[in-house]
């Protein structure tokens, strides 16, 4: 990511997560509507704390998208803690997609292509990592 890339994604996170609730119900109805295996692994979760956990961790990625030596620690260990919960790296695919689709929705035209390519730009840069951790954890698993 590029320096305006994060100043972007930076700036427009604020607008999102004061309306957490309405963003994280979004978030998750549109990924279980496109991903039938995703909303499987989420089946006997409460799901109202699981939305509360997905806008703190994003307020913390955003935070930490100019600080790699806070972040990529921080998604890599969010990665493993995954390993537990049944994700597989093809679960990511959907997780983008729904994250685009209610940043879109809770920002309406304030989400120009521009900020989309950021936004899409820091995901693909999250979920290398914590695909990565994935990876290394089932290979360190017997």
């Amino acid at each position: 990511m590029n320096l305006d890339q994060v100043e972007l994604v930076q700036s427009s996170w604020p607008v999102s997560a004061e309306k957490a609730d309405g963003f994280t119900s979004a978030f998750y109805g549109h990924l279980f509507s496109i991903d039938a295996s995703a909303a499987r692994l989420f089946a006997g979760a409460d799901i109202h704390a699981q939305r509360k956990k997905l806008a703190q961790s994003l307020t913390s990625f955003v935070r930490a998208l100019d600080a790699p030596d806070q972040l990529l620690p921080m998604v890599g260990a969010l990665g493993k803690r995954h390993l537990g919960y049944g994700i597989k790296p093809r679960h990511f695919d959907s997780v983008g997609d729904a994250l685009l689709w209610a940043l879109s929705d809770s920002l309406g035209d304030q989400f120009t292509p521009e900020l989309r390519a950021a936004w899409a730009e820091a995901y693909a840069l999250i979920a290398s990592v914590m695909k990565r951790a994935l990876e290394r954890s089932t290979v360190a698993t017997p």
